[in-house]
């Protein structure tokens, strides 16, 4: 049973109580990502995640480190295109002091100057490494072909030109404006009372921000072909169309689609890219979905002599898939598939506490187990045929990475 609670500052709390474990997993969520950067500080929502890391008023970074390895606890935050969570996993007996020093990294990170210096030149290794890894940046140059010069095709990282302009004053200025109380969820997943409700509002529940972000525009889908030329071992190719925003009454419709087509090793990329023709070590599709848009995103990575006939094979995959539809066999396997992935991934607290607060922090509302699988039960062939039609037309944005920059034909 999920427990929520809006504290009178307006953060929301919510807590799921496993009695069954021995752990518990903590998330601070906040509502803001690099979509509601602007160019100027394009990666911004990324290096703050860095320094919270960095040493509070009364704890050194190596205090903070070793705070959690003298417990066998965790520590770690991540950075996405609308959100931000910073988080821990311990054991249940030291699920307070797990709090108390997130909320100490929440409230009262120094951002000490020398420090800033020395992670700038962390961020900037992260850059460079990301950029050696082409099936990492293909990703992103596709948001770029896909949403233009809209926020939610930035790069999470942002570059090492807009890095070097940040301070200890532009991360205060960013929080203040985005880290507002009615933006922030503290998800709790674990072997822990409804009473550590309370103690999260003491951390959470009184805090003042002056922030107005101004209102997120929805952004229009474009359907660009953009390529990079890099010296590469394959050419790394991503097919972009236009998706499903989050809460969509056909969300479910579009996993088990998606399951079909590129989701597992039965799917039918996989089967007719690398078992039948062996062009790809790795092929294979997702959606995005944001607050107002998504995005349905086919990759595939193969010898640049044998990028044309990859394109190809993608393409025929889509026009069967069209023209003859999805097998009564597929939709039950899928769906069988996707209940399985559903129960096992809930089965830890990290996965526990992601999911509720993630839920809590884009839809607002929570669904039972039993919610979910009714409705995955009640996905049928003549709406997942429906979309596949709808999704997959013509029109289409492509990012490439490759020797030669050559886009297929």
């Amino acid at each position: 049973m999920i427990k929520r609670y809006t504290c009178q500052n307006g953060v929301r709390i919510v807590l799921e109580n496993n009695p069954t474990v021995r752990s518990v997993a903590i998330g601070v969520w906040i509502g803001t990502g690099s979509r509601h950067e602007t160019p100027d500080i394009n990666g911004i929502s990324h290096f703050l995640e860095h320094m919270f890391f960095k040493g509070t008023k009364t704890r050194t970074a190596r205090d903070i480190a070793e705070s959690f390895d003298r417990i066998g606890g965790q520590v770690n935050a991540f950075t996405s295109k609308e959100y931000t969570c910073y988080y821990a996993k311990v054991l249940d007996e030291y699920a307070s002091y797990a709090l108390d020093i997130l909320a100490d990294m929440f409230f009262h990170s120094s951002f000490d100057e020398e420090e800033l210096k020395k992670e700038k030149n962390v961020v900037y290794e992260e850059i460079k490494m990301y950029e050696d890894t082409p099936d990492d940046i293909v990703h992103d140059l596709l948001s770029k072909a896909s949403f233009g010069n809209h926020s939610l095709g930035y790069p999470i990282l942002g570059s090492e030109e807009t890095l070097a302009k940040f301070t200890g004053a532009s991360l205060r200025r960013y929080i203040d404006e985005h880290y507002t109380p009615d933006r922030v969820v503290i998800s709790i997943a674990g072997n822990v009372s409804e009473s550590f409700i309370k103690e999260a509002e003491k951390h959470f529940g009184s805090y003042e921000a002056t922030g107005n972000r101004t209102g997120m525009t929805e952004p229009d889908f474009y359907y660009e072909k953009l390529a990079r030329k890099k010296e590469t071992e394959q050419a790394h190719l991503c097919l972009g169309f236009k998706g499903l925003k989050a809460g969509h009454s056909e969300i479910y419709d579009l996993i088990v689609m998606n399951n079909i087509l590129g989701g597992s090793m039965s799917s039918r990329l996989f089967q007719d890219v690398r078992e039948d023709k062996g062009l790809a070590y790795s092929v294979f599709s997702f959606h995005s979905s944001y607050e107002d848009s998504g995005m349905v995103t086919i990759y595939g990575g193969t010898g640049a002599n044998q990028l044309q006939l990859l394109s190809e094979t993608i393409h025929e995959t889509l026009r069967i898939l069209k023209s003859e539809g999805v097998t009564p066999k597929e939709l039950e396997n899928s769906k069988e598939q996707m209940k399985g992935s559903l129960m096992l991934g809930l089965e830890s607290t990290n996965s526990k506490m992601s999911r509720n607060g993630k839920n809590e922090l884009l839809l607002g509302k929570h669904r039972t187990l039993d919610e979910m699988l009714e409705t995955l039960n009640a996905v049928n062939l003549e709406r997942v045929n429906r979309l596949v039609k709808q999704l997959f037309t013509d029109d289409y944005s492509m990012a490439l990475i490759s020797p030669t920059g050559e886009l297929p034909k």
